[in-house]
């Protein structure tokens, strides 16, 4: 009789710490922001359910995209390749794309990969044979002018971007032209001609576009900046490659899930694609990893890049849940810390001063917002949580004030 009433008192306890729908729904409703969008909210801790509304509904993710993308590069590499060359002589060296994007990147910049291609010999680039769509699925048109937005490539280099600084023209070097007619920095949609007024250009601002890319642009600009003689070679090869290591995984990770940078989620798809079948295709990594991983996830995937830019992206709060605990089971809870966002403190996270003890991925597109990701309490407890706002009218902030408030309760009332 005593060890029953102890585990019905255990069961008691675990179930009185559950927050039911119709509470999560009146709470959701108390926020004057939420009126009319589509709101939705789970929460996991161990893998029980703690918390959920909506959980199982289809909703635009928007850069929590990113957690996927971060799944499969984490579960396909060790160690991320920078290159893959062959010595061919003391004169000679040959080398191939693995897709990966610091090269000279303007945040995330790998010194190390830089370093080796700026040895004094004749280099020998492998052009691979099918380069990927440079813009994804369901990009908007009108984006191709802005940072978020710039191409895929196997090789890139700069981030696939100019860097513009108020009179000192752009870096790497394309032709500008002053006018007064467009919005201080624009490039022709077309061509890699960009145009500056000077008039709607801050003198602080550092301003970044993204270029138009190619095989022969790419040689040319790291030919210029190196001052080596860089050869392209086509058609399939038989040497015997070795693959260049630099040990920049958590730089490039932090830029993937600190700042939400857009172009290495789309580098690592296409480095995943690669280690995989030797090409760089968004839609081969994206088959091969929801095939891999249809064993664990709760609803099929709707899922077209590996950034989040594409609204044809949908994903319900349980699989993105989901993916949170997998992540977890790759890497133990001191890494996450230091690669996710933590509220208050780093980036996209620091206008979430309010909550606490949160390490999470944001995900936003115009109209619509969303967190995902983990909260620990006192006792060091991790609780897994998504929470998805979708379709609002409200500004942006009083969205991230909505969502600060349904944690902050959720927390109070789970920890």
């Amino acid at each position: 009789m005593g060890k029953y009433f102890f585990f019905l008192l255990i069961s008691l306890s675990v179930f009185s710490q559950k927050v039911s729908e119709r509470k999560l729904e009146k709470l959701i409703d108390q926020i004057p922001a939420f009126e009319n969008a589509h709101v939705a909210v789970r929460v996991e801790k161990s893998n029980k359910i703690l918390a959920d509304f909506n959980g199982s509904k289809y909703m635009t993710p928007a850069s929590n995209t990113k957690l996927l993308t971060f799944l499969g590069a984490i579960q396909t590499f060790d160690s991320l390749p920078a290159l893959e060359y062959f010595v061919e002589n003391d004169s000679v060296i040959h080398f191939k794309s693995t897709g990966y994007p610091l090269l000279l990147h303007p945040f995330y910049s790998d010194t190390l990969l830089f370093d080796f291609l700026n040895q004094e010999k004749i280099w020998k680039y492998h052009v691979p044979e099918f380069t990927p769509d440079p813009l994804g699925e369901g990009w908007a048109w009108d984006d191709y002018n802005y940072y978020y937005a710039a191409e895929k490539s196997p090789f890139p280099i700069y981030g696939n971007s100019v860097m513009g600084i108020k009179g000192s023209g752009l870096i790497p070097s394309f032709e500008i032209i002053e006018d007064s007619i467009n919005n201080n920095l624009v490039r022709e949609k077309d061509s890699n001609l960009f145009y500056s007024n000077v008039g709607n250009w801050k003198t602080k601002d550092t301003l970044y576009r993204p270029f138009i890319t190619s095989d022969s642009l790419f040689v040319k600009i790291l030919s210029e900046v190196t001052r080596n003689q860089i050869e392209i070679v086509k058609g399939e090869d038989s040497l015997t490659w070795q693959t260049l290591y630099t040990g920049n995984d958590e730089k490039l990770y932090k830029g993937l899930l600190h700042d939400s940078d857009n172009g290495i989620a789309e580098s690592l798809l296409l480095m995943i694609s690669n280690s995989f079948n030797g090409a760089f295709d968004t839609q081969t990594a994206i088959d091969s990893l929801s095939n891999n991983w249809e064993v664990f996830l709760p609803d099929a995937l709707e899922w077209v890049d590996g950034s989040g830019v594409s609204r044809y992206n949908m994903f319900t709060p349980r699989t993105l849940i989901t993916i949170l605990k997998q992540i977890r089971n790759q890497l133990d809870w001191d890494s996450l810390k230091v690669l996710f966002a933590k509220s208050g403190e780093s980036g996209t996270l620091s206008s979430y001063s309010k909550l606490n003890n949160v390490y999470a991925k944001t995900g936003t597109l115009r109209h619509n917002h969303n967190l995902s990701g983990y909260w620990e309490n006192e006792d060091g407890e991790i609780y897994e949580f998504c929470v998805m706002v979708n379709h609002y009218t409200s500004s942006t902030l009083e969205i991230r004030e909505g969502i600060s408030t349904i944690l902050t309760n959720l927390q109070q009332k789970l920890d």
